[in-house]
């Protein structure tokens, strides 16, 4: 028996949550015997995909302004019809070159329809391919709403007529999809919770830090590492804080931060150990993206969120509200933050009794593994 080849697609546009949970979806599948050929159309991250898994690097596109309304190059330029004709070819290319059994999209049809021009081509070749794939869609729990309207018919329409399931990366204990997806009952026959796709409980850490702020990749995190740092200069000098800025953030930002910092105040880019670091932590500050949240599930450090709303984001917020009224996390917002905002609720969390461990389902990347295996199983039946 050879082993079922997994054809992966996942596009990153800002941040770097994207590709960190397909990449821990891919190695579960890795070491689950699954063949599996991520393809990545954003720009490179260090440490994804992983170990063990094939990879295809289409060239990057990335989002041209934080609303996702248009795409550009990995120079910044607005990506033409050439440039885009070119990577939907690569894309075709690679998936008949891997004749794999089961396709996964990441976030399709949900989002990213800005890569529809080469989707909608997949989505073909994959119906017209003998014998043909199965196709998933991998998506996380919660979902941008105040979408245009006629969007969730079209996504629902999408799936009734190309997908045999949606893998659904949450608890449904914690939030369901029809909480965020209006049509949710017109494909609830395709849904598959797997938990959340959490990574597995960090070692210990090698060094400790009682304050860990983070920017997740960077690229929109300026305002929240600079109003940590000031607040460190505010609190007792005898506390430790990690300032993690993210890779994407850009030099000149990068730079003016480390100007002055405190010495009780360590700034880096990134840390590989980041979550074991988390578990040592008395308190942290970050935004309330799916991954790093994922991170905080797994140890008891206080969380203070500050949600991500610019262009009308508003899957960070439901994340953080339904977090706070578990009493798992406090949350201040992104508009307006000042110093003075970090300083109480550094203040507060550190006064409050310690958090005990969570009962939601972390699992998600070996449940998905063996999701897909009984689909596979059923197929063969």
């Amino acid at each position: 028996m050879t082993a079922p080849r997994i054809f992966f697609y996942v596009q990153h546009l800002l941040g770097i949550g994207h590709i960190a949970r397909a990449s821990r979806i891919a190695n579960a599948l890795v070491r689950d015997g699954f063949d599996v050929t991520v393809v990545t159309g954003g720009l490179p991250v260090p440490g994804f995909p992983g170990e063990g898994v094939k990879t295809v690097a289409l060239p990057a596109v990335v989002a041209s302004n934080a609303g996702f309304s248009g795409l550009a190059d990995a120079d910044g330029r607005p990506a033409g019809e050439d440039f885009l004709h070119a990577r939907r070819q690569l894309l075709l290319d690679a998936f008949h070159a891997a004749r794999p059994d089961v396709v996964i999209i990441e976030a399709f049809p949900f989002g990213r329809r800005q890569m529809r021009f080469e989707l909608l081509p997949l989505l073909e070749a994959i119906d017209k391919a003998e014998p043909r794939p199965k196709l998933l869609s991998s998506v996380r729990d919660i979902l941008q709403q105040n979408r245009k309207a006629g969007r969730d018919a079209e996504t629902a329409t999408l799936v009734k007529d190309h997908f045999d399931a949606v893998l659904v990366h949450g608890d449904p204990g914690f939030v369901r999809l029809e909480d965020t997806f209006p049509l949710t009952a017109e494909i609830a026959d395709r849904l598959r919770y797997t938990g959340l796709v959490a990574a597995p409980p960090a070692p210990e850490p090698t060094e400790t830090f009682d304050i860990i702020a983070s920017a997740g990749g960077g690229a929109v995190g300026a305002a929240l590492i600079g109003a940590a740092k000031e607040a460190a200069a505010l609190l007792p000098d005898d506390l430790r804080w990690l300032l993690v800025a993210g890779p994407n953030l850009p030099e000149a930002d990068f730079a003016a931060l480390s100007e002055d910092a405190a010495p009780n105040v360590t700034l880096v880019r990134f840390r590989k150990d980041f979550p074991s670091l988390l578990r040592g932590a008395k308190v942290s500050i970050s935004q309330a993206g799916y991954n790093t949240v994922g991170d905080l599930l797994r140890t008891e450090c206080r969380a203070i969120l500050i949600p991500f709303v610019a262009g009308g984001e508003t899957e960070q917020t439901v994340r953080a509200e339904r977090l706070q009224a578990l009493g798992l996390a406090d949350i201040l917002p992104e508009t307006g933050l000042t110093a003075g905002h970090v300083k109480e609720a550094v203040e507060k969390a550190l006064a409050a009794q310690p958090r005990g461990p969570v009962s939601l389902d972390l699992d998600g990347a070996e449940k998905t593994a063996l999701i897909i295996r009984s689909m596979i199983a059923e197929s063969l039946a």
